[in-house]
């Protein structure tokens, strides 16, 4: 998670209504409090478009006492639309992780941004977009370390609707695999 093990660390998955994002802050914070033994809470807004408007979930992990549910300051910031990452950039921390879908988000200022086309690969890898949200997961917990694999994938095969697990790990996979490439980029890897 951190070097800090009790320190609050706050993940906000935001986007579009419809994509998924609520379920897979719920995943998150249960691969984090059910398997993995932390404390987790999870909160969630989206607008009165709930199809399509923004929307936002946060996720607060810590080893310690949770006093305050909600997001204060963001650690990190998956933006899966322009207009979510133009909302929610302002409650990123300035030593954040920023985190979009390069091919929905086309206007970032901040430097160090990770792009990861999350809905493309999600098409091509799974045959279907609505998969891109637990693609971007599988991102998120390689990237941030903040859940172990084993926890995020036992969360995730527990949640999904029976039938499609498979596709769902593939899913997983695919966004794992990607944070993967980045990071062997960057050389933090």
């Amino acid at each position: 998670m951190t070097n800090d093990e009790s320190k609050r660390f706050e993940i906000r998955l935001s986007g579009a209504g419809g994509q998924g994002l609520m379920l897979a802050g719920k995943l998150l914070a249960e691969a984090a409090s059910v398997y993995d033994g932390l404390n987790a809470v999870q909160t969630q807004s989206y607008g009165p478009e709930a199809r399509g408007g923004k929307s936002k979930t946060d996720v607060v992990i810590s080893s310690g006492e949770i006093d305050y549910p909600k997001a204060t300051r963001v650690n990190v910031l998956l933006a899966m639309s322009q207009p979510a990452l133009d909302e929610y950039e302002p409650s990123l921390r300035e030593d954040g992780m920023l985190v979009v879908d390069s091919q929905l988000v086309d206007r970032v200022e901040r430097d160090g941004a990770i792009g990861i086309p999350f809905t493309m690969l999600a098409i091509e890898e799974c045959g279907r977009k609505l998969f891109a949200n637990v693609v971007a997961l599988g991102a998120i917990g390689e990237l941030t370390k903040a859940v172990t694999w084993a926890s995020l994938r036992s969360a995730v095969l527990a949640r999904v609707p029976k039938g499609t697990e498979q596709v769902n790990e593939k899913a997983l996979n695919v966004g794992r695999d990607a944070a993967k490439r980045v990071l062997e980029g960057r050389g933090d890897g």
